[in-house]
């Protein structure tokens, strides 16, 4: 029942290309027909001419100019038949594939949280290819030999009825073999797509955190895990494999050798009673041998449609997953005007079992700067991935202008929130399209304009290439403040109302950290700002400092009035500046 839902499921991606799929069927037949009408004019050939020793020379002519013009329209039909299939086939695994990679664009951030990147990359590669591959080598193979099939037993009835009806008998027999094959075959295949995935998965954990693993020497510990993940990989396909060679060809063989002598005894018992036509006999024979070299190809293409089923129900397993990210309204008229941030009474759980935020309230006006001070695991960053959409909060309201968050529009959010990371992401492209990311309403001039205002512009110009460098995946080839720079260069381009800053200055020297808060100043300007901060010193001016502990705020208030409340933040701010160490040595 699964199979049939999956089956119904991937044939839907075919109702836009039923045209040309009925145009390859119709290919389909006539080179069906021309393979099936070979045996029939040897049989005539065969019977009338050579058996009777009557060879007149211009119907022979006629009869071997026929079969070689049939095999001819054969090879070439199904040449084009074989290549119209393919398209559809590699066309519906393209859509299917763009279908797949937009879904997951959509979902929330819940969901990567808890998935493994390489399971996603292996449904997203892996998957959809061993799915190309059923349409492509399955479903065309299937259509095309079970035509063949039907046309073998048409020319055997045309040939003797009571033998045909004798070799429907077959028929039961390889459906059986069919079904268990597909029950065990199932059952592996499962297990090697799984094993494949954590496979991908393992490899993705490797090269990320190479730097660590080479560090800590953990080579010989993630070859350990990997050679075992691999190991039970192998075990599935081996296990496979030895299914694939009991069920697949031996077996059928074993029922092409039973239909052969069965043929021969039926022909040998009739012989008693009336002469046998040999060009019959070889007509027969030459239908059974034809008629088992499709059921061993289909047979043989189970295996990749036991694949492909497997595959399908892990792709659409991932197509089905309904933790998206929380909605945004769909209506474009409400805009952002001011960028006003309030957050009333929010409460927040990653798990829907322990609270990372509780009861959170606090306003930022335009033109303020709030900081988020707090131990790490105190909620900062959950407030901030709150207000970007990231997460919706159990209790409470989010509001932008006094107007709940989920009532603007994606675009006009994203928009209007410039956000810089702790750890900037660099793709693996040009400066500019960096800076830009694609947006060609930018023009260079402001490109140029954003990189000068937060003095990126100092090692842009000292590149080969300048704007136009290509730099390699994560800016690898950049050093952390320059990644961080070419972050701040991007938000201020876009000229955001909020300005959402997550240890922006962490990774950026002292020197360069004076320079850039000083740009941090005029991009506070007239802008609403919440700012995480771990260095306090980055935070003095700040409108309002809001400390948080275990997921809510004990404390607030400005950095001077902090201090004399000699709280939380008045212990943290005095060990950054070694007072404490000093306290504890007198």
């Amino acid at each position: 029942m699964k199979n049939k839902l999956i089956l119904k499921r991937l044939f839907s991606y075919a109702k836009p290309h039923k045209v040309s799929f009925l145009f390859a069927f119709c290919l389909l037949l006539i080179a069906t027909t021309a393979d099936l009408l070979g045996p029939i004019l040897i049989k005539v050939f065969i019977d009338d001419y050579l058996t009777r020793e009557y060879l007149p020379t211009e119907p022979l002519i006629i009869l071997a100019g026929s079969y070689i013009f049939l095999h001819l329209l054969k090879v070439i039909v199904q040449y084009f038949q074989l290549l119209q299939f393919q398209k559809i086939a590699l066309t519906i695994t393209q859509q299917l594939r763009i279908d797949v990679f937009s879904h997951v664009h959509k979902l929330g951030l819940r969901y990567f949280d808890r998935t493994p990147t390489g399971s996603l990359v292996s449904r997203i590669t892996n998957d959809t290819e061993a799915i190309k591959e059923m349409f492509v080598e399955v479903i065309a193979v299937f259509i095309q030999n079970g035509v063949f099939l039907i046309g073998i037993f048409v020319a055997m009835f045309l040939l003797d009825v009571k033998l045909a009806l004798y070799c429907l008998a077959l028929l039961p027999f390889i459906w059986l073999l069919m079904k268990t094959y597909q029950h065990f075959s199932a059952i592996y295949y499962g297990q090697l797509r799984e094993r494949l995935s954590q496979l991908n998965t393992k490899l993705h954990e490797s090269l990320q955190g190479m730097s660590i693993i080479q560090v800590f020497r953990q080579e010989k510990r993630m070859r350990q895990e990997f050679n075992r993940i691999n190991d039970e990989h192998y075990e599935a396909g081996r296990r496979n494999i030895k299914l694939d060679g009991l069920l697949l060809r031996p077996a059928v063989e074993i029922l092409y050798v039973i239909a052969v002598i069965a043929v021969l005894s039926y022909f040998g018992v009739s012989v008693v009673d009336s002469p046998v036509e040999i060009g019959v006999l070889y007509a027969f024979i030459n239908y059974l041998d034809r008629f088992f070299e499709p059921v061993n190809e289909m047979m043989q293409r189970l295996s990749m449609y036991q694949q492909a089923m497997v595959a399908s129900s892990r792709v659409f397993e991932l197509m089905d997953e309904t933790d998206e990210a929380p909605a945004f309204s769909a209506d474009n008229s409400l805009s952002i005007k001011e960028g006003v941030v309030e957050f009333k009474g929010v409460t927040f759980s990653y798990d829907n079992k322990r609270d990372v935020l509780r009861d959170i309230s606090f306003t930022v006006q335009k033109g303020q700067t709030v900081a988020l001070v707090g131990h790490t695991g105190s909620g900062k960053s959950s407030i901030i991935n709150l207000l970007l959409g990231f997460y919706k909060q159990q209790k409470g309201e989010i509001l932008i202008d006094g107007k709940p968050l989920s009532t603007f529009s994606n675009e006009e959010v994203r928009k209007n929130i410039g956000l810089v990371l702790q750890d900037a992401f660099i793709f693996a492209d040009t400066v500019k399209r960096n800076i830009t990311l694609h947006d060609d309403t930018i023009s260079e001039e402001k490109v140029k304009e954003a990189a000068a205002f937060v003095q990126a512009n100092s090692f842009i110009d000292l590149l080969p290439n300048k704007y136009d460098e290509e730099l390699v995946e994560k800016g690898a080839t950049l050093s952390s403040g320059q990644r961080q720079l070419l972050a701040f260069a991007r938000t201020v381009v876009r000229n955001p109302k909020i300005l959402v800053l997550d240890e922006a200055t962490a990774h950026i020297d002292t020197e360069t950290e004076e320079a850039i808060q000083r740009v941090l100043d005029k991009m506070r300007t007239g802008r609403t700002t919440i700012a995480i901060a771990h260095r306090l010193s980055t935070i003095q001016h700040a409108d309002c400092i809001l400390v948080l502990h275990k997921g809510q705020i004990i404390e607030r208030g400005t950095h001077e009035q902090l201090l004399h409340h000699k709280g939380l933040y008045y212990n943290m701010y005095r060990l950054q500046n070694h007072e404490g160490i000093l306290m504890n040595e007198k």
